[in-house]
C-alpha cells in the first residue's frame, strides 16, 4: 500500500512538472545575465512610437527615455551602451515577448500594476516614469469634462491600461453611453483621432503632450486638465530570476543617485578622486557592489559616462523638447518621487 501511494504521488509531481512552463534556453542553468553576456548584446522591447520614449529618429536609431534606459542596461553589462538590440514591440505582443524569453527586458511604457505582477508574471523594476491617464481634444470642441463625452467616441489603444481606466472614470462620471475606438498601435491611435474618428484620445499624458507636437496642427489641440489614472511606468523582466531583475533594477537606481550626487555625464571624471566613501562606493573605486551584481564593478561609470543621470535623461528627451516639468519625476530633495535605496 505504501508503495502503491508512493507511486502514485511520484506521478503526481511528475505530472505537474510536465504542465509548468518550462523556462527559455539556457534560463535554467546560468540565468538572463549570463544568456545576455554570452550573447554579446541586449534585445530589450520598446514601443517605438512614442516621441520622447522611444521612436526612430532621423538618422535611424532609436530614440528617447525608454531607449535611453535600454543603452543604460547595455552599459551596465558591458561597458558599451551601443551592445542593444531594439524589438519593437506592440501593446497586445510586449508581455508575451518577455515571457518566452524573446527580449531580456521590456522598457515600454508599461504601467506596474498587481496583475501584472501576479497573472501576467513579470517582475517590474523600480518606476522610471510617473505619469497619469489623461485625454486630448480639439481647442474647438468644447469639451471640458468627461461628462461632456457621453454619445461620443474617444480613440483608445488596445492592450492596455487605458481602456479600463476610461471605462470606470466614464462610470464614475455618470456616462453611460460612449464608443470607445480601439487601436492596435500607437500611430494607428492617432491617425483616427487625426482623421476624426474620435472626438477624443486616451492615453499617457506625457504621450499626448509628445504625439500633440507632431500633429500637423500641434496648436489647436489641448490636453485636458483631467487625471483619470496612476500610471508608473517602470521597466519589466520575466518573474523568477533575481540575479537579472537586480540588475536592471541597481541600474535603474543607479541614474537617480547619480543626479542626488550632482554626477553628470560630463563631471564624473572629476570625482575620481573624490573622498566622500559614498561616492567612493558608489562608483565602483572602492568596495564590491558592482562585481556582487555580476557587473564589472565600475559599471555605474561607463552607465553615467555614456547615458547621463536620470535629470540628463529626462531633460534631452521630455523635459527641453515638450517644455514637460518634471514634477513627480523630480528627486525626492526637490520635491518629487525619486529616491533611491543606500549604495552600500
Amino acid at each position: 500500500m505504501r508503495f502503491l501511494f508512493g507511486s502514485i504521488g511520484g506521478l503526481l509531481l511528475l505530472a505537474l512538472g510536465a504542465c509548468s512552463p518550462a523556462p527559455p534556453q539556457g534560463e535554467e542553468t546560468g540565468g538572463r545575465l549570463e544568456i545576455v553576456k554570452n550573447r554579446g548584446k541586449l534585445i530589450c522591447g520598446v514601443n517605438g512610437e512614442v516621441p520622447g520614449f522611444s521612436f526612430v529618429s532621423e538618422n535611424g536609431d532609436y530614440a528617447g527615455m525608454d531607449a535611453d534606459f535600454c543603452r543604460a542596461v547595455a552599459a551596465a553589462i558591458f561597458k558599451d551602451g551601443a551592445k542593444v538590440e531594439f524589438r519593437q514591440l506592440s501593446a497586445q505582443e510586449r508581455f508575451s515577448a518577455v515571457q518566452t524569453g524573446e527580449v531580456d527586458l521590456l522598457s515600454r511604457n508599461t504601467t506596474w500594476t498587481v496583475g501584472r505582477d501576479s497573472a501576467v508574471k513579470l517582475d517590474m523594476g523600480p518606476v522610471y516614469f510617473y505619469d497619469g491617464q489623461g485625454l486630448m481634444v480639439k481647442k474647438d470642441s468644447g469639451v471640458q469634462s468627461l461628462s461632456q463625452l457621453a454619445n461620443k467616441s474617444v480613440c483608445v489603444l488596445a492592450g492596455t491600461t487605458s481602456e479600463q481606466n476610461l471605462a470606470d472614470q466614464m462610470a464614475k462620471a455618470g456616462v453611460k453611453t460612449y464608443n470607445p475606438v480601439v487601436a492596435d498601435g500607437s500611430d494607428a491611435l492617432y491617425a483616427a483621432y487625426q482623421e476624426g474618428r474620435c472626438e477624443a484620445v486616451t492615453s499617457d499624458r506625457s504621450q499626448l503632450v509628445a504625439r500633440r507636437s507632431i500633429l500637423p496642427d500641434p496648436q489647436n489641440h489641448v490636453v485636458l486638465d483631467l487625471l483619470l489614472s496612476k500610471e508608473p511606468l517602470a521597466p519589466a523582466v520575466r518573474e523568477g530570476d533575481s540575479r537579472w531583475f537586480n540588475v536592471v533594477q541597481w541600474v535603474a537606481f543607479a541614474l537617480i543617485e547619480a543626479e542626488e550626487l550632482g554626477i553628470t555625464s560630463q563631471n564624473i571624471g572629476q570625482f575620481q578622486t573624490s573622498a566622500d566613501p559614498n561616492v567612493r562606493r558608489f562608483l565602483g573605486l572602492e568596495e564590491t557592489l558592482g562585481t556582487d551584481l555580476g557587473l564589472p564593478n565600475d559599471y555605474v561609470q561607463a552607465v553615467i559616462a555614456q547615458v547621463g543621470n536620470y535629470g540628463e535623461i529626462y531633460e534631452r528627451h521630455v523635459g527641453k523638447p515638450f517644455q514637460l516639468p518634471r514634477g513627480l519625476n523630480a528627486l525626492w530633495t526637490k520635491g518629487g518621487l525619486h529616491y533611491s535605496p543606500p549604495f552600500r
